[in-house]
Order: structure tokens, then C-alpha cells, then sequence
């Protein structure tokens, strides 16, 4: 039986907490940059004219032009996570920019933004500034040691990010068909040595889709016992340089690449860190002399159920599909914030019809978004049913007189035949755009639905 009450009285150096908090705070000032100059900002955020929103958060929108304010408030709050500077300020600025730009149109989401969101929500709470920081040396305070379970609550939510994405790995399409691995894959021709075999070897599909399933569910435990360490850290470089060279999926492969290094030894982190202060320690030595303290003592019991609570949610949140019917790869109702992690490849096609009285006419998508939502749009429920609101407000208010929106739509979902995705008799207008698909989204009704 764990004895709770001295679990968290017990203390692990601060240089681990520390290291986490610098290669974070890197690692997201890259990514920003990265998406400012990729005109990203542009492209998605301010040329669109609508935008698809969360379930309440209707009102979180872009602002125009003022959104490069946003991205660049939030690119200082990196910064001063990555220094160390003013540091609680920084990483709570942080998370409240970086999530209101994640909000703003779920065209948007990947896992990996959302993996972005909750750590930085978690390190609000964790002391990541008492060493190797700014704050520190304005203070003259640096701290040896922190509480373990700061460290250890890191290593929990990254844990379950692989874990949940292996679970959702255990299924028919994943792990018999190699789907969508085959589709991407058989693409890749071009790439030295692996595009020969992806060619000449379909099995090796097959191989890979059973292996990442490993990886994910057992990578955690092979990261937590010294013996294996070495080995899992190598495997964790090896699966995610691989997969930044298959798919465009941005800064996420070195996330959890450095994610991954919570797990080793403090030791190894202070020899970094040592390295890194250098320079550091020339500059200040003549001018601020550091006390150095044993314990970081403000350990609050209420971060501690906070922190608990926030992950006993995470637990569940993944499964809250359950709660409703048919294929989740299909209807994808409770599909984001879970894990799922590139289980799909859809395609679809949607046109919408609007209806006054017995006149009718075709709605063209592109006037109203771009073709990256477009695309987006059109094989998930919940954008279809949200564009077919909008449009029914839009047409209802030219028009003075409330219209109908029905559509023709077909879907695509893992290299399976096209089938009708709606019902083409049903007036979406009517029905709600929250939860409930059944009585409008046509299930698939084949073998092998059930995954």
C-alpha cells in the first residue's frame, strides 16, 4: 500500500524541473516563430471570413490583425520561461494566450497543441523557476531540491498521452488492415532505402503498425527503470525522427523527445544544465551571490488536489466516447482531447442545399471558407452540422424568412469505399448542433465496424 503522506514529503532535485522548464520554454519560442514565419498566422487566422468553434468557447474568435499581438505576447511568455523571468507571470500568460489561440478555430487542432495546453497548465503550479533561472539570481535564492511529485506528475501525463494514444491503437483497421500506415506509406517511395521497401514489401506495414502499437503502450515503463532507460530513449529518438520525416507534423516529435528526458537521472540533468550556466555563472559570480536552500517550501496541499484532480480527468476524458453510439473513427464523438493519434484517414465531399418554400439553390463552400476548412469540413460531423447553422442563419436573415439546409455528402475512412456520410432528407437547420448525430449522421453498417 503507498503511503501518500510520505510520498510527498519526499524531494528530488530541482535541476530536473529546471531542465524541463528551459528545453519547454525552446521548444515553444521555436514553434511560434515557426508559425509567424511561415505565415501561418495570416493564412489561418485572420484571411478566413468564419470559424469553426468548441463547444463553449463560441466566443473566443480571432481578432483580425490584433491576433499577431496575441502570437507575440505570447512568444515574450516563452522567453521568459525559458529565462526563468518573472516566471509564474510568464508560464500563466503562456497558457492563457497559447490556449486562446488553440480556441479559436478547432479547423486547427492537433493532439499536440492540446499536449501543449496541459502541461503548461500543470507547470503553473510547479516551482520550475527555483534554480538555473533569472529569478533566482534576482532573488539571490536558488533552491536544491523540490518536491518528487512535481516531477513525477510530468512523467504521469506524459505516460498517458503514449499509453491512451497504444489503446486506441488495438483495432481491427490499425493492427489487420495497417490503415492508414498503407495509405501514407505507399506514398513515400521517394524516401532512400525505406521508400524500396514500402514498394516492394507490403508487410512491413503491418510490422510497423504492430510495433508503434508496442512502442506507445510500453516506451513509459521502459523510460522509468534505469536498466532500460538507455535503450527506451534511443527507441524514442529513432520512432520520432521517423515520424517527423513521414508527416508534416510539426515541433510534436521534439516535444516528446525532450519530454522523454524527465525520465532520466538528475545527474544528467545538472550536467546539462551545468553546461548550459556556464557563461552564466562568469557574468553574475562578481555581482550576485547565490544562498542555496534545501527545500523549495511552498508545497500548497491545495496545487496537490488541484493537480490530482486534473488528472484523474484526463483518465476519463478519453473515454467519454462511450457515451455514444457507433464507430468513433466515423462519427468522431469523442474523438479530440483523447489521444487518438493519426488513426485516420478520411476524405469527404459535401454539398449543402439551401431550401425556401419549393425554391432551392447550391451553396458554393469556397465563398465562405477556406479550402484547408473546406477539407476539414467535410467529413466530420460536428463542422457539418455547424456550417449548416451558419448557413442557415446566413440565408435566413438575407432572406427574411426562415430556410431549410439539407446535404449531400459521402465519406471515405481508411482506403474503404465512398458511402453516404448524411441523410440528404434531413433538415440539419432543425436539429441541435450539440452531441447527438444519431437521428442525421448514417452509421457505417459494415464488418469490422467495431473496433
Amino acid at each position: 500500500m503507498i503511503n501518500f503522506n510520505s510520498y510527498f514529503k519526499e524531494k528530488q532535485s530541482s535541476y530536473s524541473l529546471s531542465f524541463y522548464r528551459i528545453f519547454f520554454g525552446i521548444l515553444m519560442l521555436y514553434s511560434l516563430i515557426r508559425f509567424w514565419f511561415n505565415n501561418w498566422i495570416y493564412t489561418l487566422y485572420i484571411k478566413p471570413t468564419y470559424f469553426f468553434s468548441y463547444y463553449g468557447f463560441d466566443w473566443i474568435k480571432p481578432l483580425g490583425y490584433w491576433t499577431y499581438l496575441i502570437f507575440f505576447l505570447c512568444i515574450v511568455s516563452s522567453i521568459g520561461i525559458t529565462l526563468g523571468f518573472k516566471y509564474k507571470f510568464s508560464i500563466i500568460s503562456f497558457f492563457i494566450l497559447f490556449s486562446y489561440i488553440e480556441l479559436m478555430d478547432k479547423t486547427t487542432y492537433l493532439n499536440h497543441y492540446y499536449f501543449i495546453m496541459i502541461l503548461s497548465f500543470i507547470m503553473i503550479f510547479l516551482p520550475a523557476n527555483s534554480s538555473f533561472s533569472i529569478d533566482s539570481l534576482l532573488s539571490g535564492k536558488s533552491y536544491n531540491f523540490v518536491p518528487k511529485w512535481n516531477i513525477d506528475i510530468l512523467k504521469l501525463i506524459i505516460s498517458l498521452v503514449y499509453i491512451y494514444a497504444g489503446i486506441a491503437k488495438i483495432n481491427y483497421d490499425w493492427l489487420i488492415n495497417a490503415q492508414p500506415l498503407k495509405i501514407w506509406l505507399s506514398t513515400k517511395y521517394d524516401i532512400p532505402i525505406l521508400g524500396f521497401f514500402f514498394v516492394k514489401f507490403k508487410f512491413i506495414f503491418i510490422i510497423m503498425s504492430w510495433f508503434s502499437m508496442f512502442y506507445d503502450l510500453f516506451i513509459p515503463l521502459l523510460l522509468y527503470f534505469k536498466r532500460t532507460r538507455l535503450f527506451a530513449f534511443i527507441l524514442v529518438v529513432i520512432f520520432h525522427i521517423l515520424t517527423k520525416v513521414f508527416f508534416p507534423i510539426g515541433v510534436f516529435p521534439f516535444v516528446m523527445i525532450i519530454s522523454s528526458m524527465i525520465f532520466f537521472s538528475e545527474n544528467f540533468h545538472k550536467k546539462v544544465l551545468n553546461k548550459l550556466s556556464f557563461f552564466l555563472k562568469k557574468i553574475y559570480s562578481k555581482t550576485v551571490k547565490l544562498k542555496y536552500y534545501n527545500d523549495f517550501k511552498n508545497d500548497s496541499k491545495k496545487y496537490r488536489y488541484l493537480l490530482l484532480s486534473f488528472i484523474f480527468l484526463q483518465l476519463l476524458i478519453p473515454f467519454r466516447y462511450l457515451l455514444y453510439n457507433g464507430n468513433i473513427l466515423w462519427n468522431e464523438q469523442g474523438y479530440r482531447f483523447s489521444w487518438r493519434v493519426m488513426l485516420i484517414e478520411k476524405a469527404g465531399f459535401c454539398q449543402f442545399k439551401i431550401k425556401n418554400n419549393d425554391k432551392f439553390f447550391l451553396v458554393d463552400n469556397s465563398e465562405f471558407l477556406t479550402p484547408f476548412q473546406e477539407k476539414q469540413m467535410s467529413f466530420q460531423p460536428d463542422f457539418i452540422i455547424e456550417f449548416a447553422h451558419y448557413l442557415g442563419n446566413y440565408y435566413s436573415n438575407m432572406n427574411n424568412d426562415k430556410v431549410r439546409v439539407f446535404v449531400d455528402c459521402f465519406v471515405t475512412l481508411n482506403g474503404r469505399e465512398s458511402k453516404r456520410f448524411v441523410d440528404q432528407n434531413i433538415d440539419l437547420y432543425s436539429k441541435s448542433k450539440y452531441f447527438n448525430y444519431e437521428d442525421w449522421l448514417i452509421p457505417m453498417n459494415e464488418k469490422n465496424e467495431e473496433f
